[in-house]
């Protein structure tokens, strides 16, 4: 394999002179660089991306750290940040935090050292201080750090009153709600939703709040202790693996759904399509989010100005077999 070295030699040039030409960095005269380009060509020389990056302090790629990779919802904004950064050339670094707070700034060290020219984040775990934007671009994905960064959402409040007032239009009086993880922006949001609507219509009530953590499993465990608790006839769920969860756990205890219980979830993965009944849902626009965070970025890393800092976009009100009762 020919060395920047070989390439020097041939041309009949400095290693310094060969740096200049591969960097466009410094003064090279028109005939020189035609040299060395020529020496490149005949020795076959590839130039080494990591010392590349070493000099320019840039490596055409970007880091994305996502808190769960196994939750379908994540899969598709990784996929569309990866199609918005192949359009421009860069390469992903995709970190999985397992909603660690301790591996997310092991992570960001990481990424600093491997001179990523910028990072998506989908956390709200980490404090300013902790990301120190310094010179490397941030952008928040679907759940909110500070105002001080660009971010992109949905619009978690709307969509779970949204979500209520669909169960509360199908008949559903007695409606609970499997909440994400306590610490997390957008969960609190869903849960402020849910928590608004129900008290609007006077049918709060707190003991109807169940833990599901985002997590499948957890969500069906937790529904089937509440339902041999209290009289359910609607279920809300934070997002659509706990609305799995929670279609599992009801279908285990003998139920019907949508006649004994209803359930929607939140998010719009394609899962929701594969069970018996499909679920409704609450549909993001995921991949819009995931490309709209992928361009704020790239202008951030350009220097481009923004035309919006901060990015709240609507959800839908999808109806399938989980809430469509007869008349």
């Amino acid at each position: 394999m020919a060395t920047i070295r070989d390439v020097a030699k041939l041309a009949g040039v400095s290693v310094a002179t060969v740096s200049r030409v591969l960097n466009q960095n410094g003064y090279v005269n028109e005939e020189t660089e035609k040299r060395v380009r020529q020496a490149m060509k005949e020795l076959n020389y590839k130039p080494s991306e990591v010392a590349r990056a070493l000099f320019k302090k840039t490596s055409k790629t970007i880091g994305l750290i996502v808190p769960d990779i196994t939750n379908p919802f994540f899969p598709e904004l990784v996929r569309a940040v990866e199609d918005v950064m192949n359009i421009y050339d860069y390469t992903v670094i995709l970190c999985n935090s397992d909603e660690k707070t301790d591996k997310e700034k092991e992570y960001i060290e990481v990424l600093k050292q491997k001179y990523v020219d910028g990072i998506i984040l989908t956390t709200n775990q980490l404090q300013l201080d902790e990301v120190s934007e310094g010179d490397i671009p941030v952008v928040v994905l679907d759940r909110p750090l500070s105002h001080n960064y660009p971010s992109v959402i949905a619009d978690n409040y709307g969509g779970a009153r949204l979500a209520t007032k669909h169960l509360y239009d199908i008949g559903c009086r007695k409606i609970a709600h499997i909440q994400g993880p306590p610490h997390v922006v957008n969960a609190i949001e869903r849960f402020r939703g849910y928590r608004d609507e129900m008290m609007e219509r006077g049918l709060w009530d707190e003991r109807m709040i169940i833990s599901g953590n985002y997590q499948l499993k957890q969500a069906k465990e937790a529904v089937i202790e509440a339902l041999n608790k209290y009289d359910i006839d609607g279920i809300f769920a934070g997002n659509d693996a706990m609305a799995v969860g929670a279609l599992k756990a009801v279908q285990q205890l003998g139920l019907r759904v949508p006649d004994d219980i209803a359930i929607i979830g939140y998010d719009g993965i394609p899962l929701t399509e594969m069970t018996t009944p499909e679920l409704s849902t609450i549909s993001q626009p995921i991949y819009e989010m995931g490309a709209i965070a992928a361009r704020i970025l790239i202008k951030k890393i350009e220097g481009k100005p923004l035309e919006k800092l901060h990015y709240v976009l609507p959800v839908e009100l999808v109806v399938r077999q989980s809430t469509r009762r007869e008349e």
